[in-house]
């Protein structure tokens, strides 16, 4: 899983006016953006909270792919006062590209951080321009999302995100790179990506995470094993560490059923509840075929 984080912004603490943070800090699974927008004219300093938003990814071939590549140019919160003109709050509007790939299981990093007022947010939209896939025999592949800079990519959000007054409010964001990148040829013989950006957005007060280790019958660590969790559908996936370990971030509370499987082992399921605020662990021990 691949994370964009938004940092947490003076919890528990007023917030003070007009004072913008832009922060870069790369650490290898989780990006991270806060925001801070321009305050309405009749916002005072006590209508004032804080968002932190995360961008977070699910699966990819690693064995052929060296770089999963996206730039993101903006990201836009809809204003909770529909009373005012500006429908949208800009929250950031520096171009960046991320590795995917260099994102995964639960590290973060901050992008950003900023005010905005006070209210409740069921919206974010987010510009991303395009991509790119660099194979590891040095291939690159160039990417463009039809009207990604125009339009953007509306993501609600529910339940909506509650920014309080001298709080900051976390908004998870699963780019979903399995989905976005989809491989042209067949995996054995790739010619190029359809690129369609698929991102999820989880409040964070509301969601939990599943985390733990994929081994062999032996304890020996796996990696690259594939990790995914349903509830119906396939909600999630991730690919297990060089060490075993794996996370998947940004869960609604609820019954899921894990799973993992590596080509050559068999797949194994669990059960697994997941709490708001809270780590459950699911561990596998796979069977060579």
């Amino acid at each position: 899983m691949i994370l964009l984080t938004l940092s947490t912004i003076l919890k528990g603490k007023p917030m003070q006016k007009s004072v913008t943070t832009v922060t870069t800090l790369a650490l290898a699974a989780i990006v991270a953006i806060g925001f801070s927008a321009c305050e309405p004219t009749t916002t005072t300093e006590d209508d004032m909270g804080a968002i932190s938003v995360s961008l977070t990814d699910a699966p990819f071939p690693t064995d052929l792919v060296a770089e999963a590549n996206v730039t993101i140019i903006k990201l836009e919160a809809r204003n909770p006062d529909t009373t005012l003109s500006n429908a949208f709050i800009t929250l950031s509007e520096d171009s960046a590209t991320f590795n995917l790939l260099d994102l995964r299981n639960g590290i973060t990093t901050s992008l950003a951080e900023l005010e905005v007022p006070a209210g409740s947010y069921g919206l974010v939209r987010i510009y991303v321009t395009g991509g790119s896939v660099v194979m590891k025999d040095s291939t690159v592949y160039d990417l463009k999302v039809p009207s990604g800079e125009q339009t953007g990519i509306a993501l609600h959000i529910n339940p909506a995100l509650e920014v309080v007054s001298g709080i900051t409010s976390d908004l998870l964001l699963d780019f979903d790179v399995e989905k976005s990148f989809v491989a042209k040829g067949g995996k054995n013989n790739i010619n190029g990506f359809n690129f369609k950006p698929v991102i999820r957005a989880a409040n964070v007060s509301t969601v939990g995470n599943v985390s733990g280790t994929v081994s062999d019958t032996a304890a020996v660590a796996l990696e690259n094993a594939t990790v995914w969790v349903t509830q119906d559908t396939v909600i999630s996936t991730t690919y297990s560490g060089d060490d075993g370990g794996y996370a998947i971030l940004g869960l609604p509370a609820g019954d899921y059923t894990a799973s993992a499987t590596l080509a050559g082992y068999d797949t194994v399921s669990v059960d697994v509840t997941v709490v708001a605020a809270s780590q459950s662990p699911a561990d596998f021990e796979l069977q060579a075929q």
